[in-house]
């Protein structure tokens, strides 16, 4: 229950500028300073800074130590349900539906052109690999977005 409870609470307050900094964390590579993140995102004063990084603190997810911040846990809540961390990279899940089936799709075209008849079949063929390329493009899109 202890689990659920602080999920909960992360995911109030996870959010604006507090998610902002929580996600320079994410893709820094090493720990980052008061105005190391002030600066990236462009705050007014390091003290605004202190603020967002403290929340983090507080909610166990970022660590202080000797004056810099470091990432102690990893959340999957909201808007970064939707996303991977491949190294200090955040990619939408859906980049990967994306990227095979336009590449399938592309491989199935080659094959195609090497035929000089193309049957009604392959003509549905190609509509579905079209509007599955459409969606998962969208999708990737609309969570690229969404976190940003």
């Amino acid at each position: 229950m202890s689990g659920s409870v602080d999920e909960e609470r992360i995911s109030a307050e996870l959010k604006g500028n507090t998610l902002r900094v929580y996600l320079y964390i994410l893709k820094s590579s090493s720990n980052v300073g008061v105005r190391e993140v002030q600066r990236a995102l462009d705050f007014s004063s390091p003290t605004l800074a202190v603020y967002h990084l403290d929340k983090l603190v507080g909610l166990g997810l970022v660590e202080k130590k000797h004056g810099d911040y470091e990432l102690v846990k990893e959340v999957k809540i909201g808007v970064l349900k939707q996303f991977v961390r491949i190294g200090a990279v955040l990619l939408p899940r859906y980049v990967f539906y994306a990227t095979l089936f336009t590449t399938l799709l592309i491989l199935y075209i080659v094959y195609l052109l090497g035929f000089e008849r193309v049957s009604l079949s392959s003509i549905f063929a190609l509509i579905f690999g079209v509007l599955g390329i459409i969606t998962s493009w969208y999708e990737t899109i609309k969570a690229w977005r969404e976190k940003t």
